[in-house]
Order: structure tokens, then C-alpha cells, then sequence
């Protein structure tokens, strides 16, 4: 059922309400120990929604491959779920695009299968920084890392998708691509144009064009993509907003109404990694659990749905052509 969360989020009432969380959504597909023999990997596993993605998935029998920056804070945070044999931890640093490399290679040493690729690490309105390989903190470590990290194993989730189950890749996008666009002439944000905002719009807007043009380039083959929007969600990824920023937001009525536990901030990136009503399809944004429409103005700054920018076949190709360079990988 495609509309089976749409009522419930109609009238939201704050973190805990009615609301699914990402262990209902396995509950309602009927996936407890259903995915045995299928393998998923999710990024950003060692804080926030990554552990609560991995937690829901670890339910449906999957052996799960997590990366994490720091194994010893991954494993602390994971706490029993790390006790697993079916969950293993894998260290990856975003900044770094010879980490990224490396990641995906330990990987594919240690498994030749792979169902469900979740990219949820990310970071949020940093301070103005480069990663290690030059680019701007959170065009690099958000969009290029993961373009770099999904090319060196988009073969291996196609080889692993069958006709009765499709390989899906799940993006997490954000309400923030609606603030701003991919600026191609200046993705470093340099000479004086660097805003932690816009970086982070860009960002996005470049996670959610990505998943549009995998699925433009990967559909034919059995495997589809979905970007996503969790939802706002009290994480670590608040870290470098300011006081008066998270002030603001816990003094909003509508914001405190709308914001999401973490294990609820998990449901749409579950339900887009399992829902049936999904299976065969792709390249559409998601949110609250379903496929949205477009943003309507008149539901104010953060009402649900897309931004105007959110569809642009050309804009999403010449992306796809400039991450091509500087992740080293060439014709793709």
C-alpha cells in the first residue's frame, strides 16, 4: 500500500505520536526474518538514524555491513546489535576519498552480494573547511563520497538483483534542497560566497539529483534509487547550528509539532529501502513515508513535498558528469 502513512501524518504532534517508526515499517511489510540471504549497507551507522536504519533492518534477517568513521564509538553506539553475527562494522571516513576507496573494498573482499545500499551519513551547516581532497566540506563529504562510494559498487548491487527483488539504493536527501541549487560555477563556494546553509542546500539538492539519474541510468538493469527526507530529527547532525538557531526551532510551535523521534526519523529510509509498493520503481523524492507532491507555498516554509528544482533530467546528468573527475572515476 503506497498511501498506507499518508492520514497519519496529516496532523503531527510532536516526537513519539502516532507517526510510524522504522520497526513498524518492517512490521507492516511482514519482513521479521523474511531477508535472510540478502545483504544491505548503510553509512553513518555509528550516531542518530543510521544505528536506528540498522536496528529496523536487522529485524528482517539481512547480514548488515555498516560503516562508521571510529570503530570503538561505532561499537559502543551500536551497543547489542553490534553483538550480531549478521551485523559488521566497516570504517569509512567521507572526507577522505582514499578512505572511501578502501571502504568499498574491504567490502567487496568480504561479501559478493548486495541488496540495499543506504547512503545516511552526512553533515550539516559546518564551518567553512575542505575536505582532504580539496572540496568544499559538505559538497564533498555528502554528495561526492557517496557518488564516488555508490560507482564502486553499483556493478555488485546489480549482479545481486533478481525479478522478484530489485537492488535498491536509498539517498537521504533533505527539506533543505528547496533553499538552494547545485551552483555549478562555484561548487566550492569560494572568494567569499561560502554560507553553511546554502552549502548544505546544495549538498541536497546534489544527493537528491543523483538518485533521480541513477535511476535514469540503472532502472533498465533492476536497480532503482529513491531520495529521501526524514524529517526534522534532534541528532548530532545539529552539532554547528547555533544557539539562537536551535532556540528558534524549539521555540517554534509548528516545528516542535512536526520534528520526529530518531526512530521515527528512520521510517521513510526503511520504507523506501523494503515497501513493497515500491518494488520495480524509482527516481522519486520521498517523504512522511510517501511519494510527495511538489511543495505548495501556501503550507509555509515547512510544509511537506519538493522543491521546484527537484526534477531536472539536464541539471541531473551535467552533475553526474562533473562529480566524474574529481572522484577519479572517469567514463562510468
Amino acid at each position: 500500500m503506497a498511501d498506507r502513512y499518508v492520514g497519519v501524518h496529516q496532523n503531527p504532534k510532536g516526537p513519539g505520536d502516532d507517526r510510524p517508526t522504522a520497526a513498524q515499517v518492517i512490521a507492516d511489510e511482514q519482513l521479521e526474518g523474511k531477508w535472510r540471504g540478502k545483504v544491505a549497507l548503510i553509512t553513518g551507522c555509528s550516531s542518530g538514524i543510521g544505528i536506528e536504519t540498522a536496528r529496523a533492518l536487522a529485524q528482517t534477517g539481512a547480514t548488515l555491513y555498516l560503516t562508521v568513521c571510529n570503530l570503538d564509538k561505532g561499537k559502543k553506539a551500536l551497543g547489542d546489535l553490534y553483538d550480531s553475527e549478521r551485523v559488521h562494522l566497516l570504517k569509512m571516513d567521507l572526507e577522505s576519498l582514499d578512505s572511501v576507496r578502501s571502504c568499498a573494498a574491504e567490502f567487496s573482499s568480504k561479501s559478493q552480494q548486495l541488496n540495499t545500499l543506504i547512503l545516511n551519513a552526512g553533515v550539516m551547516a559546518t564551518p567553512e573547511g575542505r575536505t582532504k581532497d580539496g572540496f568544499e566540506t559538505q559538497f564533498g563529504t555528502n554528495h561526492l563520497a557517496h557518488f564516488l562510494f555508490f560507482n564502486l559498487l553499483k556493478d555488485l548491487l546489480i549482479k545481486s538483483s533478481t525479478s522478484e527483488h530489485n537492488s535498491r539504493v536509498v539517498i537521504l536527501s533533505s527539506i533543505a534542497h528547496r533553499f538552494g541549487e547545485v551552483r555549478f560555477e562555484n561548487l566550492n563556494l569560494e572568494n567569499g560566497a561560502y554560507d553553511p546553509n546554502i552549502a548544505y542546500s546544495q549538498s541536497k539538492t546534489a544527493n537528491l539529483w543523483t538518485a533521480n539519474e541513477i535511476e535514469r541510468r540503472c532502472g533498465g538493469q533492476g536497480l532503482h534509487a529513491w531520495s529521501v527526507q526524514p524529517g526534522g530529527i534532534a541528532t548530532n547532525l545539529m552539532q554547528h547550528l547555533s544557539e539562537e538557531q536551535v532556540s528558534g526551532i524549539s521555540k517554534d510551535e509548528h516545528l516542535s509539532k512536526i520534528f520526529k523521534s530518531p526512530e521515527q526519523g528512520a521510517a521513510t529510509t526503511v520504507w523506501a529501502a523494503t515497501a513493497a509498493a515500491l518494488e520495480g520503481k524509482g527516481g522519486k523524492y520521498l517523504e512522511d513515508c510517501q511519494i510527495i507532491p511538489a511543495w505548495e507555498p501556501s503550507q509555509g516554509t515547512w510544509g511537506p513535498g519538493y522543491g521546484p528544482h527537484a526534477y531536472d533530467p539536464e541539471k541531473e546528468a551535467r552533475l553526474w558528469d562533473v562529480s566524474m573527475k574529481p572522484t577519479g572515476l572517469g567514463n562510468c
